[in-house]
């Protein structure tokens, strides 16, 4: 089974899945953020299609490894994804993973710059999971 991965952020959600074995990451969507209830709608369909199994939401901590006010936005929005899919929500540091993002699109082919920088970081967070598993 897949797992997702998501990039959580004020105005989209980027949102990246796993290959049935869990090796690769790709982006496959980035999510206009509405109302807490459409959001997580729209990714209970994705899940659903994709067959997931759990979800790794990336943890916006801070440069020295604290949770400020965003990583608490984290938290409870990966609270709610848990309590309304009943799949678990696993949280997944992503310092620095907009920066790698945006390295991957200047070097990127077309795919990646039509996916934009959200569904990009989604799957750096994803990858970065999946890459820990194989440790």
């Amino acid at each position: 089974m897949r797992l997702m991965g998501l990039d959580l952020g004020e105005r989209r959600i980027g949102v990246a899945v796993s290959d049935p074995s869990r090796v690769l990451a790709r982006g496959i969507e980035v999510i206009e953020r509405r109302s807490v209830e459409k959001d997580l709608a729209v990714i209970a369909r994705l899940a659903e299609e994709y067959e997931v199994e759990a979800i790794v939401v990336g943890f916006p901590r801070r440069l020295n490894g604290t949770a400020g006010e965003e990583a608490k936005k984290a938290e409870a929005f990966a609270a709610q994804i848990e309590a309304h899919l009943e799949l678990p929500v696993i949280l997944w540091d992503e310092r620095l993973s907009t920066v790698r993002a945006a390295r991957a699109l200047a070097e990127g082919g077309k795919r990646k710059r039509r996916l934009g920088i959200d569904a990009v970081a989604a799957v750096v967070i994803l990858q970065d999971y999946l890459d820990s598993l194989k440790l």
